[in-house]
């Protein structure tokens, strides 16, 4: 087993280091001979003069973020097997069962209506710079792929433009466009956009607005996410900004009405106000009152996603979202995030995600053979390429359906619309010149988009979108390859069976067998001839 190890005092996340970088306490992570008269690199150092402002992720509103802890057990700890016989879900004939055929398609929801061309999606990306302005690629880029997005919690309430009227919305400008970009893109009804709540959210009538207004069918229901287990938060440079949310009823640090808080951000003494969100306060009976109001308001299908909490609430979300009729039930292990998660939570806090998925495997199984009905499941955590795309698929078959993957794609889109950048400007990299010197030679899918969108809406594309659609072109070439030597030719034939335990620790955690235990039966069969 891999050592547990967290980098303390000293990370790129907080940008801080050590003095001493080669000679580091393990304990505390503080430099061995701490000398009077340093400046401060490391986290305590910084800490002495910024305070609170260390806590977070730095430069805000430009990166993505993620733990850099080294846990136990992960999905490397998986090996993915391969097999000579037959094949399932296509005629066992080599020259059928090939790859490229390998149907990647799901369906899902309490009537199946619901279909995406591959079995990934977007979790909620809401009110941060980073989504914001990375946007347009992540919302036509997987319109194009025919997936799913979601559209974030607190996205109406951080809209200076947003029209509140007795504390309920009734008109907005970047849920609108969030909205549209999608439909705009999307292409014989593949793919979803959702729109998510949290409690300032469901205060406000987002729901129930993008419903009514903006014909969103999916409406999804946020308990939480891996990252944190508090509510979103956000950096505010501008003073207006924050009086305005503070007075939509968010909580604001400092208090930005205040006349000594004004007059110290006025004078330079801090620069940023943040904003919180509230954390939920999940009951039975509110859980289902709020799924009969969204019906009642026209929702077609309902989500909920629910992070790295204690097993308990793990056992509520899957209990409850099969008692009310819950369409997806999406699941985020411990370790990222995209927006400002604390540092220091994102690396101490909450279940890991081989472990925390395995619960969930293990949960609703115990509900499946009662007899009740398991939603669609998806899961989060750390997800970028496609051999742990297989392998989530492969842990929480038959019921998880879906890959919940954030960073990646938006890592995706924001090389693509860099590279656009650079195009205009002439500036290409020589890294990515050596391709060409537009995007038609750069993007390898270019040609195949051009010919299936036609010459002048493939000129409108970004090339953030471009980005993202080639990333997941790669994906899903690699899942069929994975798939195709598992003899697996469609989604719902993939199982458990389809891995082996690398470690007796993983086996233990995961129920999947050790390496040198599968096939047992099969082969002491084969070898008994």
């Amino acid at each position: 087993m891999r050592n547990t190890l967290t980098r303390l005092n000293t990370s790129a996340a907080t940008l801080t280091k050590n003095r001493t970088e080669g000679s580091v306490s393990p304990i505390s992570g503080m430099c061995v001979t701490c000398v009077d008269g340093c400046i401060g690199m490391c986290e305590i150092g910084k800490s002495a003069y910024r305070g609170h402002e260390v806590i977070y992720p730095q430069p805000f509103g430009v990166i993505t973020t993620a733990s850099e802890k080294i846990y136990p057990v992960d999905y490397s700890h998986f090996n993915i097997m391969g097999t000579a016989v037959g094949a399932h879900g296509i005629e066992a004939d080599s020259d059928i069962a090939i790859f490229p055929n390998v149907n990647l398609e799901v369906r899902f929801g309490h009537d199946n209506g619901i279909k995406f061309k591959l079995p990934i999606m977007i979790p909620g990306i809401g009110s941060t710079n980073v989504a914001k302005n990375n946007w347009e690629g992540l919302a036509i880029g997987s319109a194009l792929a025919g997936t799913g997005l979601t559209i974030g919690e607190n996205v109406v309430g951080m809209d200076t433009e947003s029209v509140i009227k007795n504390g309920r919305v009734v008109d907005t400008v970047d849920l609108k466009r969030r909205v549209k970009l999608f439909q705009d893109y999307q292409r014989d009804g593949y793919g979803a956009t959702i729109v998510q709540a949290n409690i300032e959210d469901t205060r406000l009538g987002v729901q129930e607005y993008a419903i009514e207004k903006l014909g969103i069918d999916i409406v999804e229901l946020k308990w939480g996410q891996g990252a944190k287990d508090i509510g979103g938060e956000v950096k505010i440079k501008d003073l207006k900004k924050a009086q305005l949310l503070y007075n939509r009823g968010y909580v604001v640090m400092p208090n930005p009405t205040d006349e000594h808080v004004i007059k110290a951000f006025e004078r330079g003494a801090f620069k940023e106000f943040e904003r919180h969100s509230r954390v939920g306060m999940v009951t039975e009976e509110g859980f289902a009152q709020r799924v009969e109001e969204l019906r009642k308001a026209g929702a077609k299908y309902i989500f909920l996603k629910t992070g790295a909490y204690r097993p308990a609430d793990l056992a509520r979300a899957i209990y409850f979202s099969s008692k009310y009729g819950v369409d997806l039930l999406t699941v985020d292990g411990a370790g990222g995030g995209t927006g400002m998660s604390p540092w220091r939570m994102m690396n101490e806090w909450g279940v890991p995600t081989v472990e925390l998925h395995s619960l969930l495997y293990q949960y609703a199984k115990r509900l499946s053979d009662k007899g009740a009905k398991i939603p669609a499941l998806a899961v989060a955590g750390g997800f970028t390429f496609e051999d742990q795309i297989f392998k989530g698929l492969a842990m929480g078959a038959p019921f998880v359906k879906l890959i919940g993957m954030a960073r990646g794609p938006i890592a995706a889109a924001m090389v693509g619309k860099t590279i656009g950048r650079t195009i205009d400007e002439n500036q290409l990299p020589v890294y990515v010149e050596r391709f060409g010197n537009n995007k038609d030679e750069i993007f390898v899918t270019a040609a195949e988009l051009r010919k299936e969108l036609g010459d002048e809406e493939f000129e409108r594309l970004p090339t953030g979108a471009l980005g993202l659609y080639t990333y997941y072109e790669r994906l899903a070439m690699g899942l069929r390859q994975m798939m195709s030597g598992s003899r697996k030719f469609a989604l719902e034939h993939i199982s458990r069976d389809d891995l082996a335990a690398l470690t007796p620790e993983a086996a233990k955690i995961s129920g999947i067998p050790f390496i040198t235990d599968v096939d047992q039966k099969e082969v002491d069969s084969i070898l008994a001839g």
